[in-house]
């Protein structure tokens, strides 16, 4: 009876352990049963029969990186790049990624590898190394149409490394240093075009302010003598204003004819003692009415 007991208890933990399954979270399991596609089991505690249901697959639905092995691609120009990269894919449906191919992720890789050299293919050197997004968004949408029946979705594929030949590479660096050289060259044209544009710039500010200068100046000097002239005139006017009026006052019209006189005798005197020619007067008759009225303006004026 012991021995009875024990392979009963046997059998009940092994009919236990067969029909109990916990799958866990972010995996699906695929369940055949008597060699068919029974199910898949969700995350969480799962019961199988014993005996006549298996676990046939495990599959991890998180995304997954696998890293696609460097390989040799030929660009249109002819020049050979050593590509490598890396590609990430989640698996959405695992009856298909079990059953839609032998090796999903052999096959994916394989996949990768050949899009690649297709791609790189038709683009010239220069524009692998521009367009290295655009190679990433082509192999992910080739992949993506071609791995629907394996049940994996391509989420998105990036290139680690462009190698060109060695050759190459000298060319290129040569290439990027005779680059700079124009660009420094040019920098440095473009400082001497600026520099002669600032001087250029300074000197005419220069005249046009030394222009403004002398403008400024001139306007001065000639407000200056308009205000003299204007002095000057508003003085002539003041005395001939003066000289009127006390010519109004009485005996101020022989006052000015006598002063008449005295200066038409100082000049005639001026003019003998500056020169030895005697000077004779064209008309003695107004010389002498200027004598005889500067007596007779003399004698009223003294003393009866």
């Amino acid at each position: 009876m012991d021995i009875l007991a024990l392979v009963v208890f046997v059998i009940a933990i092994l009919f236990v352990t067969r029909s109990i399954k916990v799958v866990p979270q972010q995996h699906a399991w695929v369940v055949e049963r008597l060699g068919k596609y029974h199910g898949t089991l969700v995350p969480g505690l799962n019961f199988l029969v014993p005996f006549v249901d298996r676990l046939a697959y495990k599959h991890s639905l998180k995304e997954i990186p696998l890293d696609v092995p460097s390989q040799v691609c030929i660009t249109r120009d002819n020049t050979q790049l050593q590509v490598d990269g890396i590609l990430y894919f989640q698996v959405t449906d695992a009856q298909r990624a079990s059953y839609g191919s032998s090796n999903y992720i052999l096959a994916i890789t394989q996949l990768a590898q050949t899009t690649l050299r297709s791609v790189i293919g038709k683009m010239e050197l220069d524009k692998t190394f521009e367009e290295r997004d655009a190679i990433n968004a082509h192999v992910v949408n080739a992949l993506d149409e071609a791995v629907l029946n394996w049940g994996v979705k391509v989420l998105r594929y990036e290139i680690k490394d462009l190698t060109p030949p060695a050759e190459i590479l000298h060319a290129m660096q040569a290439q990027i240093t005779a680059e700079r050289g124009k660009r420094a060259l040019i920098a440095a044209s473009e400082g001497r075009r600026q520099e002669q544009i600032n001087i250029a710039t300074g000197e005419r500010e220069a005249f046009i302010a030394r222009s403004e200068g002398q403008k400024a100046a001139e306007i001065n000097k000639a407000q200056g003598e308009a205000a003299a002239i204007t002095a000057v005139a508003e003085a002539t006017a003041d005395a001939i204003r003066k000289i009127a009026a006390a010519i109004e006052q009485p005996g101020g019209a022989q006052a000015v004819q006598l002063k008449v006189a005295e200066k038409a005798v100082d000049a005639y005197a001026q003019l003998a003692q500056k020169n030895n020619t005697m000077i004779v007067p064209g008309n003695m008759s107004e010389v002498a009415g200027l004598i005889g009225t500067a007596m007779a303006l003399f004698k009223q004026k003294a003393p009866g």
